[in-house]
Order: C-alpha cells, then structure tokens, then sequence
C-alpha cells in the first residue's frame, strides 16, 4: 500500500470511529461479560483455528513445549517497511563535526548508561548538560537525538511528569530545529515517554504528524498507540488501531495484551481485564511476569486486596515469580490511588533480592515526587540493614531529604523526617545533611529554619553554611540583601569569618568604611569582623610598601601570615617593589606576630619563599629571573636563612623550570652548617642502551640438495672440516621430508653429525612417525654428547610420537629429561602441550592422558591451567563415560584450581536426564565457586540443550544480575556455532535481568545476522530494539547498516560518517586509491581489542595494537587511550604509558587523564621514588577538581617519607587540610613519615621529638607507630632503632604509654628477631599486659599462610597472652591457609583432650582441609556456610567484651 494511503486510512479509520459513533469495543467482547458483540476470539482467528478469516491473517505461532516463540522474536517480513529518511546534500564541515559526534555520543551514553546501571535513574542536571553539548555542536545526529528523548521519561524519578514531558518538547524542537533527523524509532521513542509521563495526547494528530513527516508507523508504533488508549480507559480506540493491525497482517504480542489488561481495567471491566489471560492462551501466548503485574496494578488502583492476592498466589502458581520491582510498581499504584493502608502488608511481601537499594530509592523518589512523602519515608525505613562496617550505613537516608528539599516538603515534616532517621540510625546527621541541601537549592528560607532547628540541639553553626545565601545578592550587588543575610547570622550567633567576609560580603562594598557604616547602621557590631586581615590582602596584592608601613607599626595585632599568605604571594609575583618585597619577608622572618603558636617566624618565612617560587609558572619564572636574582641578594644582606630541605625543594622547582642559573642564589640562603659537601647535583637522564643483535642471514637451500652433497664430498676430499656443511645438507633434506636419504647421510657421516643435524633428523621421524628411529637417535645423540639438550619444540614433537605409538614410559622418560636439563617453556610450548595431549585421546584414552599431564604438573614443567586440563575431560566425553568426567573436572578443582569443559559436561548430564549427577555437581560448584556462577553454568547448559523453560528459571533466580564476561562467553559460543535459537532465547531472557547491557546482548544477534546474512532477522531486532527501549551504541547501529546495505535495503536511521570515510569517498572521486583507508569498523575494532586486551591485563599486546592504529591514523575515542595509560601504569611500565598519552593529545584535542588514571601515575612515580613529580602530578590533580584515591596519598607520603623530604610531607598534609574532605587516611600517616623523613636526613633528635610528641600530648590516642620500627628496622639503621628504642622505654617507664613498647616487640617478633624481642620484654614487662595489641597481631598473622611460627613465638614468650578459646580457632585458621592437615588434626585432638567445645567455624575450616586431601571427614560437618558461623563467632566475642566491661 502506498505510504500515503496507508497513513491516511489509519487516521481517517480513527477519526470515522468518533464520528460515526462506531462502537468496536464489541470486538474485545469476552464471553459472559455485560458488553455486546462478537467474541474475542474473531481478532485471533488465525490463531484459534479455522480459515485465516477475521481481522487478523497472520496466525501467531502455537506455544511450543518450551517457550513461546511468539514472545521472543515476533515476525517482522510481513511488515510494511515503514523507514522513510528524508535526504539531504550535507557540506564537509558537517562531515567533520559529525565525526567528533560519535565521540561525544559514546561519551554520553557511557555517563548515561553509567548512571541507570548503578541507580536506575539519571539527573535533571546531567542530561540537560549532555544536551547542551550535543546542542552546541549544531549538527545532532539521529542517534544523539534517540539518546535525548529516551532519557525525558521513567529515567527521571526526580522530575515531576509534567515537567519531564515539557522537557521532552523541548529537546524534540530543538534538535528538529537544528537539522536532527527523525526516523520511526524517534517517533515511537517520543510514545514511549508519553506513556511514563502519563501525557494526554490525541493518537490522530500523532499520526498525522508522522505522516506530514513523510515517516510510516511500524508494530512498536501501533502497540504504543493502542497502551496510549488503554491508559486512559479508551477501548473503542484500542480495538481500532488492533484491527488496524491485523489488516496489516502485523504480530499480537504480549505487550498489546497486557495494554488491554489496564485499558479494560481502567473503562471500569475489571472482569474483561481478568478474562484477556484465558484470551492469550488460546491465542498461544503464556502469560507472562508482565501480565500479571499489569492486572494486579489494575487491582490496586481499585483497593482490592482479596483479588490481588489471588492473583499474586495464581502467578506463583504459574511459575511467574513477582520480583521486588513488581511488588513496588503495585505500592505505588495503591499509594497514588490514595490506598495507603495497604501498603504496609506490600511492603511485608519485598524480599530484598539484588539490586532491592536502587529500585527502593527509585520509588521513594517517584513517591516524593507525587507528594506522597510519608509513603516513600515507609520505604526508606525498610531498607536491608547494611554491615556496619560499611561507612555509607550511616546516611541512607541522604537521597530522601535532598529530594524531599528540593520538591518544597514543609520544614516541619523535615524535622520530623530527621528526628526518626537519627532515632533510627540510618542516618548520623540527618538534620545537618537537610541544611546543606537547602543551601545548595538556594532555599534561604528554609536553610534559615534548618539552622534555628540545629542550634536548638545544639550542633555547631559554620559561617561558611551562609556563603550559598550570599553568593546570589554578590551576582546582584545587593548590599541590602548581604547585610540581611548577615543578620541571619547575628540571629544564630554566628560571626563571619575572614573569608566569608573577603569573598562574600565586603565586595558589594565601595570601600571598608562603607560596609563598616551600613553594618553599623543595621545594628551589627563590627567588635568580630575581621576587617584588618581583608585590608592586609587587598594591600598585599595592590601596594606593598603601605602594607609594609602598616605591619610594621607595633600597635598592629598579632596575626598569621597564613590569613594573607595568598595575596601576597599574588602581589609579589605582580609587583617590581623588591625592597618592599625584602622588608615585608624580614618582617615575617623576625616578628613573632605574624607566625602561628605551633612554628618559628624563620620557619614560616623560609616556607613561604617556597610557596612564593612553587606558585609561579615556568615563563613567569624566566621572565622575573632578575628580580628574583636581586630578591634573593638582598635577602641575604638581611642574614635571611632558609633550612636545607627548604632549599631542596626550591633548587627543584628551579630546575624543573629550567633556570638553574638562580640555584646558586638560592644556595647562599642555607645556613653554613647545613650546606652539603658537592653541591652540584644535576639530574642525569639515565638512557638505555640496546645492544645490537647479531642476526644471521637466513637463505634458502642454496641450490638444491645435490649441491649441498657436491660440495660436502670435496670438503671431505680435501680432508677440510664439514660438520656446519653437513648439518645443512640434513636440514635441507629434512625440509624436503627426504628421511631415507638424510638417514643415509647421517650414516656415511656419524662421526661428523652435531647436535643440530640429529635434532632436525629426531623431529622429521616424529612427523613421519617412525618412533624407533627416533628413539635410536636420541640414544646416539645421549652416547656422543650426554649434555646435549634439544629444543623445547621438539622435545614435544618427540613426546607426543611416543605417546601416540603406546610407548608412555618412553614420553614420560623424555619429560624426566625435560626437568633435568632445565627446558623453559613460554606460552607457545604449552600450548603445543595442549595439542600433545589432545592427541593422545582417540589413541591412549585416558590412562596415557592422566600419565602424562600427572608428569608434567609433578615436575613442574607447566603450571595447571584449565587448557592443560581438559584433554582428560576430552578422553572421558570422548568415551561417553560422564561420571568419570565430572569426578575428574573436580577433581581439578580440588587440585588445581580449574574445572576444565564444565559447560560440555553438564550439557551431557542434562541431555542424559542424570539427576543426580547434576546436582553432585551443583552442589560442587556452589560450594567451590559460587552460586551465582553456577547458575550461570546450568543456565548456559540449559540453554544448549534447548530445555528455555528451565532456562528461564535459573535466570530469574532472586539476586541474579548480569556477568557481562560470562554471557559474552556463550554468546561468542553461539555465534561461532551458527546457534541462533539459543542465542535469541539468551537475550529474550536476560531483558529484566540486573545490570544487564541490552545493547551488547542485542550486538550479539546482530552479529549472527552478519554472518548469516539475515536482513530479515536483522530488521526484527532493530524493532525488538525500539520495542524494549534500547538506546543502540554507534557500533550496533554500523552492524544493522552494513548488514541492510549489504542487501540492498533502507537504513532506517542516520549513522554519521567519520573522517576517514568522508576521505576515503573524496579520494574515490579524485583518482583510484593504491590503498583502502582504514574503515569505521577498523576503528572500532581496534578500541574494542585495545580494551579487551586492557582488561585481560595485557599491557604490552594492546601497546603494540594502539601503535599500529596511530601509524594507520585509525580515530579512537578516549577511552582506549586512558585505558591503556591505566593498564601500563599498573604494570609499572611509566615511559610507554607516556608515550601513549603523547599519542592521544596528538589525536584527541583537550584530551586529559582520568582521575583513575592521574592515582595510578602518582602511585608509580611514588614506587619509583620519584616522590617530587608524583607530588606535581597530585597538585595539577587537585586544580583540575579531581580527588586521589587513599592508597595514592599513602603512597606519595611514604615516597616523600623515604627521600626525606620534610617539606613535602608537610605540603601534602596542607593540601589534604585545605581540600576538608576525609580520605580515610591513617591518623599516623603524616608524623610517621615526617619522622621517617628526618630519620632519612640524619635529624633523628627532631625525629623522636616529632614521634614523642604525639605520645605525650593530653589528648592522645595512642596511635601505632608500627611502620616506622618496620622501616628503620628494613634498613638496618642500629643508631636509630638505638634512638627510638630508648624512646620507647621512656614513654613506657615515665608516661604509662606502652603502644610504642608493644609495637617495637611485635615488630621483632614478625621479622623473626626472636631474641631482641625477648629482651625488649624483660626490659618492659607491662608489654605482655597489653592484651588488645596483642590480640590484634595474632588476628593479623592469621590472614595469611606460613604465620603459624611467629604466633608460636608469641606463645612461648607470653603463654598467657590471651584465652584458649580464642587462640585455637586462629592457630587452625593458620594450619587450614598453610594446608597442614596433620598439624590440624593435632590440634583437635589436642582440643578435645582439654575438654574444649570446638567451635564451628573451626570444624567447618578443618572439614574443607579433610576433603581437599582426598580423606574422609570424621565427625559432621556443620551445614551452614563459612559467613554464617563467622559471623556467629564474632557476636559471640563482642558479647563475652561486653560481659567482662560490666
């Protein structure tokens, strides 16, 4: 039907239906309901029986016994093809601009897709932020614009729907304003929404506007039309638009059934609702999940319970099991139809499976959304309680009070909501945590109440809480507004600070004098303002010489150098006033004002002319060079002294900028005593020589053999040596596979054959098979040179002849001699093992296969692996013996740690109906590798076999969610295997499986489709696609075109050229290209194996891959550059990882590290001691906004620790302090390595005050100092151990402090230093009193293998250190991670004798270690897992601590 004709009669069918008063509803007549009519069975006959007669012509496929393929892959050939795309003649510049499009869209959809996968939803903020992006570029793609609009319904639980639906017009305008072009998967995307949103829309207009578009509706568009009349209870225009569809011989899917469940619900036929299940059965589709929630949603709306629960027990009953989801959908629906007290027995019915957080949070999101706040409170109070351990346990809640902030809720309801949350522990400052989010949504009202709520409890009121309230009025200029604000603060006795009041509030001032007046004025008292330190920092910055007048003058306050120091290290590097600039650092050199209580004035000045050259840029540096020459001058006149570590980090910034002529300025400034001998340390870049490789020309057999012999005889006859002459004649005829003839030489020539000729002739005999032969010359070859050692290759070859001719001892003689002669093999010789063994199955079976693999895993000439493996495995399948092959595959497993061809076992049981087999392997694999991954194997095996239904209750399982590596692995599986059911059937079922990528599962069919050539099947998914809602990623979409193209057909969609393609069809124009330019599929072909090989760890591999790409000029995105850089780090390789990032900034303009990435550098900087980069790279780090992780501050401070850089330390810690942000760094970090530090400079009196300090302090918490005994201990210093040895006797003998005592024994003890701990014992005996400390240690040394000596040693130096009770599971725990079952075995029967109850976990460890030797386990063995009876035993101990405290 043409395009034209078949649009107008669907919206003229529409329309007719209004004006004719048309009744169709009697088509969704069901038999013994009040409706008139015809029944339903007329819309399916083709499915019911009889002629294909009734609206419908195309019959829906019959359930099979499996599964019903109708669900899975409804038939998309007889569709009208509706992809109409309106073409249009497009500049390069757009070619060019759409080439960074894909960039950005990959981009886009990784934060987007990051987002729904880890909270189910997306921001207001950053989707407008991304459309702005993709906006400002001024050519969106169809892609970009598919990404949009999918993202303005559901997505946005923080968004009222009214806002979302104008926010989807929105972009809809925009992007058709600048030239977007839609297709049918926009339009259909746009219905999408308009569903979640509940948006009121007239479907004719819809469809008039598709048809003014020149684009066709397809099924995906009919059954969004038809849920659109159905949401609103219109039956009459559903039927229309479903006969419509059977017109046009288009599928019925579950889908359109369950739009007619709510749709007939909702006209008030809750009968008829209920009545479309029997209705689907007959037409030969199951009722599915969906089914049943959209009728239980239908009895909610409606209040009745007895029904929903009727219904909820017939979908158990029918193997459709609600999940979580499910059940909040219905809470919702009961709380927005006002039927809030039946919800607490919904809520009673959520078993909290995987992924339960983020679908809970969703709901009370949408629920607040809709005004219903105590409902969503419900929710929140019945989350899982979270392990304790865990820091985010404390404030659940946060999501809950920011939204309830955002969307207005009453401030008393906020208060109360705070005070059950606090009351209830899921929050640890719920009240505080409300005020931040009503100053962030700049709610001054609210945040003003907030805080007259938190001084009523009496927590702390920060000045800087009222900077959002000011920042609007500093915009506005609004001195009015600022001195009301500051009132505020008066009213919660609240006094602005100096930054407050520098940044904040003075600015809207013309003068001081004026904000001094208008406080006045306001009645504010100006006794707290700080105004003199906002003068100090607008002098410093605009005149330096009235600064240092008014410093100078004694009657000006004390005050820290530290309020101003900024500024006037800004009017420093802007000023030419050195004298000013001498005077003011003498001032701070000598005056005790401007230093803070805890350092010198010498201290604070010479660390401020640090800070003064760090905060300058290289070019600045250069071009103050003669000022900064005459600065330093004069501060020497002055006698200024700077400390030598102070100098160290200035002559590295000097030289780092490259102006090493100042160093020697620098260096006067360091006290005589302090300068070292040989001052002139210049960097020496250490390069690496490559030592060339003697490479010997490689011909060809120089002539032919007959030459070779020629010349052999005259050398012979000249009675010349021959030995090199004959040994390539034999390899001449070897490569020839002459055996007869180069055995004939070899005979003539014994005397002359080498090593080399008789390996050539051993590894022809194998190929031939002539085993004797080659055992004969091997024993020849033993007889004239018993050190003689083949290749690794031919040792295989050699082994693998004789297994195949049953001579197995032979083989295993020859992997004896493999061992002795210290053969190495690299990855190529294990896999030529592999082969060896492979082919020993269909000859020797599985005795010779278990001899072999036996010897080899014995001697130690391969490590186990799961390939190495599974030839026995092979043996035992090969055989049809399934038990034997699953008792083997275990019993790798208890050995080796792999379970080799489990899928191919577990698919024979399923396929043999052996039961009980299955489940001994179930059981096994549960136990030994989790259960989530067992399920994933029966999953899979199910799947093989064909058996969907069982299939699709594994998957379904509670807590299931996706494992990305395991499902690709079956996927490839079935594409290499050409298993198309299979694979369908994988992806149908994983559709509401957790975390689940559906792009990637549906580039998998697409994939298939390429290989087989299936456009039709192509074309099915690509409905399929729009139908579940997928938003495709670039690469999916480029599979769909080459595959359409490729046929001939339409692309129903937009897909951007790249560059390189836009290239490739200029040049085609121009002239004939000699070579192809690299594709778009070259491209992401490569990203995809870069990152693959990244993941897999790979660093070297993906290097050479990413080089390759460059030198073709392929484009990548980001991602594999930063992805590599991270790889390369990880493996301490930082030359290749810089090269890469040179690369990318080359290819990828503005490209930047990620946060990930930047860590990972500073780490291995630290690591490699290249503690002053690491530190730079930490600083650009914290300009750019980024956080480094934990491990890399530790790491940097430990390298600063280790270099003895004081000063750096110092910085760090500055620099954390300045950020307020906890990094759950140890509170010992910056002491113990500023100790150490000075330990590394020879400073060990400052060393053990700095450590002595902490100790003595009044508040101290008696921290450990562990690491720095460990340290000093490492590198043998005795003066130091000496130092703080004495240390810590002192503090044990004068002050009581016994940590450092116990922390040096224990230091001792764990490097084995068994005597000089004994007598730090004698010296100290309270050490052994320390039972806390002790405790701790033998926990520590618990966690890992070979501890059991030192636990030992503590035992006999303090046998009373702590109860038997608790001592004995730690010592078993050892013996279990040492494998020592003999040792166990004593210590039970040691624990039985005592009289001991021998607690579970104990028994269970002790059980695992019985049958990992292959024993039987003589007492039973306790049923739980190993986390239960943990968790037992602690709750045990904390109530035995509790006891003894009372």
């Amino acid at each position: 039907m043409p395009f034209h004709a078949a649009t107008a009669n669907m919206a003229a069918l529409l329309r007719s239906a209004r004006l004719l008063k048309f009744s169709p509803s009697g088509l969704l007549q069901i038999t013994g309901t009040k409706r008139n009519g015809p029944p339903l069975s007329r819309l399916y006959s083709g499915a019911l029986g009889g002629g294909r007669t009734g609206g419908c012509s195309r019959p829906i496929s019959p359930a099979s016994g499996n599964a019903s393929r109708s669900r899975v892959w409804p038939n998309a050939v007889g569709c009208v093809r509706g992809y109409v795309v309106a073409t249009e003649k497009r500049d390069d510049a757009s070619v060019v601009v759409r080439s960074k499009q894909s960039q950005q869209f990959d981009w886009a959809l990784a934060k987007l897709d990051s987002s729904v996968r880890r909270t189910g939803r997306i921001t207001k903020t950053m989707l407008l932020r991304i459309f702005h992006d993709i906006c400002r570029t001024g050519y969106p793609s169809g892609n970009q614009a598919l990404l949009l609009l999918r993202s303005c319904g559901s997505l946005l639980p923080e968004v009222p729907l009214e806002e979302r639906t104008v926010l989807a017009h929105r972009v809809w305008d925009k992007l058709q304003e600048l030239g977007a072009q839609f297709d049918v998967s926009h339009y259909n995307a746009l219905l999408k929404v308009y569903l979640q949103n509940e948006f009121k829309f007239s479907p004719t207009d819809f469809l008039a506007k598709m048809e003014a578009a020149n684009v066709l509706p397809n099924r995906v568009t009919y059954q969004r039309l038809i849920a659109a009349y159905c949401q609103n209870g219109d039956i009459e225009g559903a039927s229309t638009i479903l006969g419509f569809m059977k017109k046009k011989d288009l599928p019925i899917t579950e889908a359109v059934f369950n739009s007619l469940v709510t749709g007939h619900a909702r006209a008030g036929d809750i009968e008829s609702a209920n009545n479309i299940l029997s209705v689907m059965r007959g037409a030969g589709i199951e009722p599915g999940p969906d089914t049943y929630v959209s009728l239980l949603t239908a009895y909610a709306e409606r209040g009745d319970m007895d029904s929903l629960k009727k219904t909820m027990e017939a979908a158990e009953s029918a193997d459709c099991s609600l999940m979580d989801r499910d059940i909040m959908q219905i809470i919702f629906t009961l709380a927005k139809a006002g039927h809030q007290q039946h919800i607490p027995e919904m809520v009673e019915r959520l078993r909290h499976d995987r992924g339960y957080v983020p679908d809970a949070m969703n709901l009370c999101l949408s629920l607040i959304t809709q005004g219903q706040e105590d409902t969503a409170f419900l929710i929140l109070k019945n989350f899982p309680i979270l392990q304790p351990d865990n820091s985010d346990s404390p404030n659940l809640g946060s999501f809950f009070l920011r939204h309830c902030v955002n969307m207005d809720t009453g401030v008393e309801r906020i208060k109360n909501y705070c005070k059950e949350l606090q009351e209830s522990n899921l929050h640890s400052a719920p009240l505080v945590f409300a005020l931040y989010c009503a100053l962030e949504a700049k709610k001054p009202d609210m945040s003003l109440e907030l805080m007259k709520a938190l001084k009523e409890q009496g927590l702390p009121i920060r000045p800087h809480f009222f900077c959002p309230l000011l920042i609007p009025h500093l915009k506005e200029n609004n001195a009015a507004g600022v001195v009301e604000v500051v009132k505020s603060m008066q009213e919660v006795g609240v006094t602005p600070d100096l930054e407050t009041l520098s940044m904040y509030i003075l600015p809207v001032f013309p003068s001081t004098e004026a904000a001094r007046q208008a406080f006045k004025d306001a009645g504010i008292p100006l006794g707290s303002m700080d105004f003199l330190s906002f003068e100090a920092r607008l002098l410093a910055v605009s005149n330096l010489a009235k600064l240092y007048a008014q410093l100078s003058d004694p009657s000006f306050p004390s005050m820290d150098h530290n309020s101003f120091r900024g500024s006037l290290i800004l009017g420093f590097r802007k000023s030419n006033d050195v004298e000013s600039m001498v005077k003011i650092t003498e001032l701070l050199y000598k005056d005790e004002r401007f230093s803070n209580e805890n350092s010198k004035p010498s201290e604070g000045a010479s660390f401020f002319i640090y800070n003064l050259i760090d905060s300058m840029s290289e070019a600045e540096v250069h071009a103050q060079e003669d000022k900064l020459r005459k600065y330093f001058n004069q501060l020497q006149a002055q006698n200024i002294t700077i400390s030598l570590n102070i100098y160290r980090g200035i002559r590295n910034l000097l030289e780092s900028y490259h102006v090493p002529e100042l160093i020697k300025d620098v260096i006067v400034l360091v006290d005589k005593d302090q300068v070292p001998s040989g001052q002139s340390v210049s960097p020496v870049d250490k390069g690496q020589v490559s030592s060339g490789q003697s490479v010997s020309p490689v011909g060809g057999i120089e002539g032919k053999v007959v030459a070779l012999e020629k010349k052999l005889a005259e050398l012979k006859a000249e009675n010349k040596p021959f030995d090199s002459t004959l040994r390539r004649t034999v390899q001449a005829l070897c490569v020839e596979e002459n055996l007869q003839r180069a055995l004939e030489l070899k005979q003539q020539h014994e005397e002359e054959m080498t090593v080399g000729g008789y390996a050539s002739l051993i590894n022809l005999c194998c190929r031939h098979d002539n085993v004797e032969e080659a055992l004969n010359l091997k024993r020849e070859l033993e007889r004239k040179d018993s050190s003689a050692v083949l290749d690794a290759t031919k040792y295989i070859a050699l082994v693998k002849a004789l297994s195949k001719n049953d001579k197995v001892e032979e083989a295993v003689d020859i992997l004896k001699e493999m061992k002795e002669k210290e053969v190495v093999l690299n990855d190529t010789h294990l896999t030529l093992l592999f082969y060896m063994l492979n082919s020993a199955v269909a000859k020797g079976g599985v005795p010779v296969i278990r001899r072999l693999q036996d010897t080899i895993f014995t001697l130690g000439l391969a490590k186990p692996s799961s390939n190495l493996c599974s030839p026995l495995i092979t043996a035992y399948l090969e055989s049809d013996d399934l038990s034997g092959a699953l008792e083997a595959a275990l019993e790798c497993q208890r050995h080796y740690g792999h379970m080799p061809r489990i899928h191919d076992i577990l698919v024979g049981l399923v396929e043999k109906g052996d039961t009980e087999l299955l489940q001994k392997a179930m059981d096994f694999m549960s136990q030994e590798r989790g259960e989530m991954n067992m399920l994933y194997d029966l999953f899979f095996a199910f799947l093989h076999t064909g058996r969907y239904r069982e299939a699709r209750k594994i998957i379904e399982t509670p807590g299931l969610r996706a494992r990305p590596g395991r499902l690709q692995w079956f996927a490839e599986k079935c594409i290499f295997a050409n298993q198309v059911e299979a694979l369908e059937q994988m992806v149908d079922m994983t559709a509401k499986l957790f975390e689940c990528d559906r792009d990637e599962m549906y580039s998998y069919i697409l994939r298939l489709c390429k290989e087989t050539n299936n456009w039709e099947k192509a074309e099915a998914v690509w409905t399929k696609m729009q139908e579940e809602n997928v938003i495709p990623r670039e690469r999916t979409m480029r599979i769909l075109t080459d595959i359409l193209k490729t046929n001939g057909q339409e692309v129903p969609f937009e897909v951007p050229e790249t560059w390189y393609e836009h290239d490739a069809t200029t040049q085609e124009v121009q002239s004939s290209p000699v070579t192809t330019p690299a594709t778009a599929e070259h491209g992401t072909e490569y990203q995809a194996r870069i990152l693959a090989l990244c993941k897999k760890g790979k660093a070297r591999e993906a290097y050479g891959m990413l080089k390759q790409a460059d030198q073709m000029g392929v484009a990548l995105t980001p991602a594999p550059y930063d992805h590599l850089i991270r790889t390369l780090l990880a493996a301490g390789d930082i030359e290749d990882a810089m090269v890469v990032k040179d690369i990318a900034l080359s290819r990828v303009p503005g490209f930047q590290l990620s946060s990930t990435a930047t860590t990972l550098l500073i780490i291995t900087l630290s690591r490699k001691d290249q503690a002053k980069d690491a530190l730079d790279k930490l600083k650009s780090m914290l300009q750019a906004g980024n956080v480094p992780s934990q491990l890399a501050l530790t790491r940097l401070v430990q390298a600063l620790g280790r270099s003895g850089d004081v000063a750096g330390v110092q910085e760090v810690e500055s620099l954390m302090k300045g950020l307020g942000t906890n990094f759950n760094l140890s509170s010992m970090l910056f002491i113990n390595n500023t100790a150490l530090a000075h330990i590394k400079n020879g400073d060990l009196d400052t060393a053990v005050e700095v450590m002595e300090s902490v100790y003595t302090s009044p508040d101290s918490t008696n921290p450990s100092m562990s690491y720095v005994f460990r340290r000093v201990l490492e590198d043998g210093s005795d003066k130091a151990i000496d130092k703080l040895s004495a240390m810590a006797e002192r503090l044990a003998n004068h002050f009581a402090c016994y940590r450092p005592a116990s922390d040096l024994f224990l230091q001792l003890l764990d490097m084995d230093k068994v005597e000089d701990a004994k007598f730090m014992l004698a010296r100290c005996n309270a050490v052994a009193e320390q039972k806390e400390v002790l405790l701790s240690f033998l926990a520590r040394k618990a966690q890992s293998p070979g501890q059991v000596s030192k636990i030992k040693a503590l035992m006999n130096l303090i046998p009373d250190f702590t109860e038997k009770e608790v001592l004995y599971p730690y010592l078993m725990k050892c013996h279990v991670l040492d494998k020592d079952l003999a040792s166990a075995k004593t210590l039970y029967e040691q624990m039985q004798k005592e009289g001991m109850v021998v607690d579970e976990l104990s028994l269970k460890r002790l059980a695992m270690l019985y049958r990992s030797a292959g024993e039987t386990v003589p007492f039973p063995e306790p049923p739980e897992s190993f986390k239960v009876y943990a968790e037992k035993l602690k709750l045990r101990a904390a109530k035995a601590q509790a006891t003894e405290e009372e």
